[in-house]
């Protein structure tokens, strides 16, 4: 008697449901962390250029910068993705009147899909209908509409994460600039932000799969470009102060 195989998945390949959603958890929480660096480094550069041996007033920008910019992610992320899911909701609902009321129409349009996707017209029909046996519901939001209809989006998880990892970026340049490094306590900061922007372009290029090289540079030269603009904007302002 033949023994039954059970194919393998390749090794570190990821097949369990949600691993796309918590991948873009993951990514978000990168972007955040970028936002969080860059951003707060453009405040507190811009500040200390101004009044370099103000450090309360270096402190009290740099901290008023992380606590609006984190709950500025977090709700912004909250409310785009509260959006996704009520949309995700509305389609799954309408997929699941138009299973209960056209049900034979709604099993052509499935075969039709998988034969558009390549499959002949046989076996197209034939996955359909064993698909459509097992859960049509996830058939069709799956094949129709990209969506899983027992895992909806959460705002929540998106709104946490955002806010966390755009805090926790904001600390490099927030810590840094007030060590005390005196007069070279921008620069330092400036090494730092650099740094950051490297890991975090790094990362964000290996989530995604892009080329690494690329995604690096662009994310450190649009930094340095935002730190270097609000240095000399704070210069000014502080020659016109003085």
């Amino acid at each position: 008697m033949a023994r039954k195989t059970v194919p393998q998945a390749h090794p570190g390949e990821p097949h369990d449901r949600g691993t796309g959603q918590r991948l873009n958890w993951l990514r978000a929480g990168v972007l955040g962390a970028n936002d969080g660096i860059v951003s707060t480094a453009g405040v507190v550069i811009g500040v200390a250029a101004a009044t370099p041996n103000n450090v309360l007033a270096i402190a009290t920008a740099g901290i008023a910068a992380v606590v609006a910019g984190a709950f500025s992610m977090a709700g912004g992320e909250y409310v785009s993705v509260s959006t996704q899911r009520d949309t995700e909701k509305a389609l799954v609902a309408k997929e699941k009147w138009e299973l209960e009321t056209i049900p034979q129409e709604e099993l052509e349009e499935l075969a039709g899909l998988y034969r558009q996707r390549g499959l002949s017209d046989d076996l197209a029909h034939q996955v359909a209908v064993e698909l459509t046996a097992k859960d049509a519901l996830a058939a069709h939001a799956e094949v129709e509409l990209g969506i899983d209809p027992e895992e909806f989006t959460s705002p929540w998880a998106a709104a946490v994460s955002s806010f966390v990892s755009f805090a926790l970026g904001a600390l490099i340049p927030l810590v840094m600039i007030l060590l005390p490094f005196g007069e070279n306590r921008v620069w330092i900061a400036a090494v730092a932000v650099v740094i950051g922007l490297f890991l975090t372009g790094w990362i964000s290029a290996a989530l995604g799969g892009a080329p690494r090289g690329r995604a690096i540079l662009r994310n450190v030269v649009m930094g340095s470009a935002t730190m270097l603009a609000t240095y000399l904007i704070g210069l000014l302002f502080g020659v016109a102060v003085g």
